[in-house]
């Protein structure tokens, strides 16, 4: 076998791993809905003064009263599947020397490795299992949508051909679209659970809440300097730092709506529900940004190989 082939065949199975585990995650937060089992919130009511208080205090994962098999065995298939998307990934950049994502199949791969990456690191430290079906969602769309596209190794057209640029920027992508997707997530749940903790089955709209603002912490600065890199490369590419190109616009509204975000979820009547549709909001950005460039609109950043 070749390491070509074993790359597409990683990529191939890893994608079938990733629809398998999101199913099971499905049928999990489906047999919880059904089951309504407590709430954390209400598990924790003794610990405090009569109101939910820091979720420092919850368990890391989901809880035993809060589990099932099918989503226990559906977790083993995500991580089986990151695992064999990060195997794919390694094994394409060895053959192309550069970072694994010069046109948008690869880059779509790598963006979908980029969510399920995300989910599984806050998901190891906050109770999210009831809303992982959001994001690795997502994660299973882009990898169904990169079946669709052009997947041979090709050159890097004149403007990508920066190996080490390209691999750091992108890099920054994939890994603050991918946290962003899981802060998405989070704002769905958010505004599913309300912050009077409705639904039983979901965790408490605080852990929901704080989850959302780790992932723009930590999301947020990776894509400003996202922004300020791709300025550079634009310097050395095209002579000219901004030209307000259509990806380059929709990556700036992108940031300033999570700028938004970060300055809303501190003011007082902006905290909660009105916090958490600014990050649907944002994440649609996301998706805008990751798509309109090369599909939607004309301009300097339409590599998707189609």
């Amino acid at each position: 076998m070749t390491l070509a082939k074993l790359s597409y065949y990683a990529f191939d199975v890893g994608t079938v791993l990733a629809f398998i585990g999101f199913l099971l995650l499905v049928v999990h937060t489906t047999l919880l809905a059904v089951r309504r089992r407590p709430a954390f919130a209400t598990a924790l009511a003794g610990a405090g003064s009569g109101h939910t208080t820091a979720t420092a205090v919850l368990p890391p994962g989901d809880g035993g009263s809060l589990n099932t098999t099918a989503g226990g065995i559906g977790q083993v298939f995500i991580w089986a599947s990151t695992i064999l998307l990060a195997i794919g990934l390694i094994v394409r950049a060895y053959l192309v020397g550069r970072g694994p994502w010069g046109n948008l199949y690869e880059f779509s791969v790598a963006f979908a490795f980029g969510v399920m990456a995300g989910y599984l690191y806050l998901g190891r430290r906050y109770p999210i299992r009831a809303i992982a079906f959001l994001p690795i969602g997502v994660a299973v769309f882009l990898l169904g949508y990169a079946f669709t596209l052009p997947q041979d190794i090709s050159p890097l057209v004149p403007a990508l051909d920066n190996p080490p640029l390209l691999t750091i920027h992108v890099a920054m992508a994939m890994i603050s679209y991918g946290i962003f997707a899981v802060s998405f997530g989070a704002a769905v749940g958010y505004l599913i659970q309300g912050r009077e903790n409705r639904v039983s089955w979901l965790p408490p709209a605080k852990v929901l809440d704080e989850v959302a603002y780790r992932a723009v912490i930590i999301g947020f600065p990776i894509f400003a300097t996202l922004i300020i890199l791709g300025s550079w490369w634009a310097s050395i590419a095209w002579g000219r730092y901004w030209g307000w190109d259509p990806k380059e616009t929709s990556a700036l509204v992108t940031w300033l709506i999570y700028a938004v975000y970060l300055h809303a979820r501190s003011q007082r009547g902006w905290a909660g529900r009105p916090a958490a549709l600014i990050l649907v909001i944002g994440f649609a950005a996301v998706l805008f940004t990751y798509l309109g460039g090369n599909l939607f609109f004309g301009g300097l950043h339409s590599y998707s190989g189609l």
